[in-house]
């Protein structure tokens, strides 16, 4: 009996190790917010370039620049989905039900759905990095080649497609879980 009592204390001090093991990833979270900071201070640099040069700059020249902005703005928004989503789905749930302001995509957010999330912000991103080549279509072809373009293309694809499956997945999953399967109505005996 001694030996099971032993053992048994021995399995909940394991079981509560890994339990606490998922607040590993809190630096990392943390490590993310530091870089959006970063990336915040790049985005009113290029932005300030930006203004500076804007009577210099020829129509397309200023609208990749706005493009690459909105390129920032896009990664920023995928920092904030990986950092609060993760965090909130595998180290602790965040309290916000109370905050007026509190985002609509952390509904009932898991993580099949972050992944989902994540996944079409990349195809997006990607999507304006293609945006960016079309426009400025001559250079793109002098710099990466034709080669070079048909890659981004067939990458941006894979972003798209990896998007769509990752849905079905989750959308083929959820039904599957949650018995939502079609159920055949009684049949009336006469």
């Amino acid at each position: 009996m001694g030996n099971n009592s032993r053992l048994k204390k021995f399995e909940n001090f394991f079981e509560g190790f890994m339990f606490w093991s998922r607040w590993v990833q809190a630096p990392l979270y943390a490590g993310l917010i530091i870089g959006s900071f970063l990336y915040l201070f790049k985005f009113f640099q290029e932005l300030f370039i930006t203004f500076q040069e804007t009577a210099h700059l020829h129509e397309t020249e200023m609208m990749l620049r706005i493009l690459g902005l909105v390129d920032i703005s896009m990664v920023m928004n995928l920092i904030v989905m990986v950092s609060i989503g993760g965090y909130s789905i595998f180290t602790s749930r965040i309290d916000v039900d109370s905050h007026d302001d509190k985002p609509l995509w952390l509904e009932d957010l898991d993580a099949g759905q972050l992944k989902i999330k994540l996944a079409t912000s990349l195809a997006s991103i990607s999507g304006v990095q293609l945006l960016k080549t079309f426009i400025d279509y001559r250079e793109a072809k002098e710099k990466a080649g034709a080669e070079g373009i048909i890659i981004e293309i067939v990458i941006h694809m894979v972003f798209i497609i990896s998007a769509l499956l990752l849905a079905q997945t989750e959308k083929i999953t959820h039904s599957y879980g949650h018995g939502n399967h079609a159920q055949t109505a009684p049949k009336e005996q006469d």
